[in-house]
């Protein structure tokens, strides 16, 4: 990995950068995702991977170069929500993503901003725990397997793709569940 943070650092590209090319594959991923076939499913697959990679290297550059800003601090995880909502959502119609399992995982992830948002305007900051890493990791994990959907080399990705998600959905509201306990500690209601 840091290999290749030095690969990308040499053309001159910034965490932001980064983050704003995680956003601008969004619309890609949804034309790709309006097909149903293997091509497009495949090459969906390596747009949402390639988008998800970023994410790990814009936050390892913005703390290796010490460029972390509050632009980066707001866009990055605004992004990863953007990303995974999307790819959620356009799964649906394609019968490989129950509608109710993505509201959960939406749902979640807009409660989890809403809390942090009130925080914030209290001048609190409620970090990401390893918890909710974990949980954005088998969200992509998911995600990738769904996209790709079609059976590759003897391996059926759908029922891969499937259970990752309800891993993913048990991390999501375990998570969430600790975040509203935590702020409810902070702020009592």
């Amino acid at each position: 990995m840091q290999r290749l943070c030095k690969m990308v650092e040499t053309f001159l590209v910034t965490p932001n950068h980064l983050t704003l090319y995680r956003i601008a594959s969004i619309p890609v991923l949804i034309v790709l995702l309006l097909f149903a076939n293997k091509v497009s499913a495949f090459f969906a697959a390596c747009v949402f991977s390639a988008a998800s990679i970023t994410d790990l290297l814009d936050g390892l550059m913005a703390r290796r170069r010490g460029m972390e800003s509050a632009l980066g601090k707001f866009l990055d995880p605004l992004a990863d929500k953007l990303l995974i909502s999307s790819a959620l959502i356009m799964l649906i119609p394609h019968g490989r993503v129950p509608a109710w399992m993505a509201f959960v995982i939406i749902g979640r992830e807009i409660a989890v901003t809403g809390l942090r948002a009130i925080l914030s305007e209290k001048g609190i900051v409620m970090a990401a725990e390893e918890l909710g890493k974990y949980k954005t990791g088998f969200q992509i994990a998911a995600v990738i397997a769904l996209l790709l959907h079609y059976p590759y080399f003897g391996v059926d990705f759908h029922a891969v793709g499937a259970l990752l998600l309800w891993v993913a959905m048990v991390l999501t509201l375990w998570s969430g569940t600790r975040y509203f306990l935590k702020f409810k500690e902070i702020i009592p209601l």
